[in-house]
C-alpha cells in the first residue's frame, strides 16, 4: 500500500467525465479548454488530451504548462500581465485575452502574432460566494461598457465572458447567457469566437446535456462564432479521492479522529469557503469529527457517520478532491506533502509523484 497521505486519481472516473465533454462538444460544436487553475496534474493528460482541445491559464507558468505538456489550442488569459513576462507568455500561445482595455492597449503590439480578445463582464453571476463572485460590485475582472469596447474591435477578434460558478442549474445558465445576449449584441455580431468560462457543472449527475448542448449551437449559430468552454471542475468531479491515515483518537465532548493530512495545507478551498469534506457512503451509528494534523485550531475536514468505531491506524478516503488541491497545496506547518497517484483503467496504481524534504527545504530561501 502506498503511504498516506496521497492524492488517488482514477482515470475510469475521470473517464466518465471526458465522454460527456465529448458528447457535448459534438453536439454542440464548442470547443473545451481544461481550465489549469483548477486542475493541472500534468500526468492525466494523456487520457484528457483525446476528448478536449487544449488549455486556458491565468499566468505565465500556467500557459507555459499548457503549451508543453497538453499541448492543442492554448489560450492565455491574466487578471494583468506584467512588462518582463508579456513576450514568453506570447511565445507559449494561440490566443491571448486581455483582462482590460488598458491590458490590451499596452501590449497589443506586442500579441500582434496571435489571436486577441478581451474579457467581458455582464455584471450578473450565478456565484453564491461574494469571495469567488466576478459580478460582485466593484469587480476589477472584465469590461462591462458596450461602447468603450466598441472602440477597440478592430484589435480584438473575440470575447472570454467567465460568469458561472458550481451553477449546475442549466436554466439558470440558460437566463443569463440571455442577458449576455441582450447587454453584449453589437459585440458579439462583430466577434468571431466566445468563450463562455468555466463554472459549468455539466457533466454533474442528471444535467440536461442535450439541452445545454443544443442552446450553445444555437448561440453558435445566432452570432456566427466559435464557442469554448472552460471546464475545470466539470472535467475532474468525483474523478479523486484523498486517501488519508488515522494518527490519534481523542474525546472532547465529540469523537475526535486525528489523521496524517490538512485542509489549510491539502483542501484549502474547504477552509477558504468554510465547507465540509465528502465522505461515503458517510451512513453509520458512529460519528466522528475527522481533524488535521496542523497546528490551526479550524483545521478540520468535517463530521461524519461510520459503521464502525475510528481507531488508530483506520484509513478514509476524502472524497471528490482534485479541484483546486493540487493546485493549491502548501507547505504550512511543514506537513508531509501528499503524494500523487494514478489508479490506470486496468485497475493497476502507481505513484507518479512524491514530495520530499528537499522540495520543502526549496520551496523557501
Amino acid at each position: 500500500m502506498i503511504q498516506t497521505p496521497y492524492y488517488l486519481i482514477d482515470k475510469s472516473k475521470l473517464l466518465q467525465n471526458m465522454e460527456k465533454i465529448a458528447k457535448v462538444r459534438e453536439i454542440s460544436g464548442a470547443k473545451a479548454l481544461l481550465a489549469l487553475k483548477c486542475f493541472a496534474t500534468w500526468s492525466v493528460f494523456d487520457l484528457m488530451r483525446d476528448y478536449m482541445d487544449g488549455t486556458t491559464s491565468s499566468s505565465l507558468n500556467e500557459v507555459r504548462l499548457g503549451h508543453e505538456r497538453f499541448g492543442k489550442e492554448t489560450h492565455a488569459y491574466s487578471v494583468a500581465y506584467a512588462d518582463y513576462e508579456i513576450d514568453e507568455v506570447v511565445s507559449h500561445a494561440d490566443k491571448i485575452i486581455f483582462n482590460s482595455i488598458g491590458q490590451l492597449e499596452r501590449f497589443a503590439e506586442k500579441a500582434s502574432g496571435i489571436v486577441r480578445g478581451l474579457r467581458l463582464n455582464p455584471q450578473i453571476s450565478s456565484s453564491s460566494f461574494d469571495l469567488a463572485d466576478p459580478a460582485r460590485p466593484f469587480s476589477r475582472l472584465g469590461e462591462w461598457d458596450v461602447s468603450k469596447v466598441e472602440k477597440v474591435m478592430d484589435r480584438i477578434s473575440g470575447f472570454m465572458i467567465h460568469n458561472n460558478c458550481e451553477n449546475s442549474d442549466f436554466d439558470l445558465f440558460d437566463r443569463m447567457l440571455g442577458s449576455i445576449e441582450e447587454k453584449f449584441a453589437p459585440l458579439l455580431q462583430r466577434a468571431e469566437w466566445v468563450s463562455l468560462g468555466g463554472g459549468i457543472h455539466f457533466t454533474g449527475d442528471n444535467y440536461p446535456l442535450e439541452l445545454f448542448a443544443e442552446r450553445l449551437k444555437r448561440f453558435s449559430g445566432e452570432y456566427g462564432v466559435q464557442v469554448y468552454l472552460e471546464p475545470g471542475e466539470a472535467s475532474i468531479t468525483k474523478s479523486t479521492t484523498l486517501e488519508v491515515t488515522v494518527l490519534d483518537t481523542l474525546f472532547n465532548g465529540k469523537n475526535l479522529a486525528i489523521v496524517d493530512s490538512s485542509i489549510e495545507a491539502h483542501m484549502l478551498d474547504l477552509l477558504i469557503y468554510r465547507e465540509s469534506a465528502k465522505i461515503a457512503p458517510n451512513k453509520g451509528p458512529h460519528r466522528w469529527m475527522v481533524c488535521g494534523k496542523s497546528c490551526l485550531a479550524g483545521d478540520i475536514f468535517g463530521e461524519f457517520d461510520f459503521e464502525n468505531d475510528i481507531k488508530v491506524g483506520d484509513r478514509i478516503s476524502i472524497q471528490d478532491t482534485a479541484g483546486y488541491t493540487m493546485v493549491k497545496k502548501n507547505w504550512f506547518n511543514g506537513v508531509k506533502m501528499p503524494a500523487i497517484a494514478i489508479k490506470e483503467l486496468d485497475g493497476s496504481i502507481r505513484t507518479v509523484r512524491e514530495f520530499t524534504y528537499a522540495d520543502y527545504e526549496q520551496s523557501l530561501s
